[in-house]
């Protein structure tokens, strides 16, 4: 899918995983590194749909983040997928690649574990997020410490 504007550095790795070593990762409590796991809002969902172009109620799966803090220090929003989705379109993503990813049937593991997630700032007040460390949906989460350990072995071979 194209990028917009900014490059696609080889320190991302993301890679496409069966449905049963996604399972694996998914249901790992590590998946969601940081102090706070939480799920976005059912208002945010329906905001991130108008931001995409999708039919109200196309999303259904729980959208997950973690991180250190909940809420933005500025404005106090809770922080969540609107705000990866928002910067996502301003910074780097297309509307089409974003859908893919929370409606699509390939599963993905991304095997970094950042301490936050790189150029997220609040949909709200544009304040700079610099604790959101990972998120997951139903055909994407991150691998920590040993799953990172196999997802790799198992890309090498």
């Amino acid at each position: 899918m194209p990028n917009k504007g900014k490059k696609v550095t080889a320190a991302r790795a993301t890679h496409h995983v069966s449905d049963e070593i996604f399972k694996q990762v998914y249901d790992s409590p590590s998946s969601l590194p940081g102090k706070h796991s939480w799920v976005t809002r059912d208002e945010d969902v329906r905001e991130i749909e108008k931001l995409l172009g999708m039919p109200a109620r196309t999303i259904g799966a729980p959208l997950w983040v973690s991180g250190d803090t909940k809420q933005c220090k500025k404005c106090g929003r809770e922080t969540n997928w609107l705000d990866i989705v928002s910067s996502g379109l301003a910074r780097q993503h297309s509307a089409a690649m974003i859908a893919e990813v929370v409606l699509g049937e390939r599963k993905f593991v991304n095997v970094e574990a950042p301490k936050a997630i790189a150029d997220l700032q609040c949909f709200k007040c544009k304040t700079p997020i610099l604790d959101l460390r990972s998120f997951k949906c139903h055909n994407w989460a991150y691998a920590v410490g040993a799953m990172r350990d196999v997802i790799e072995k198992l890309r090498r071979s």
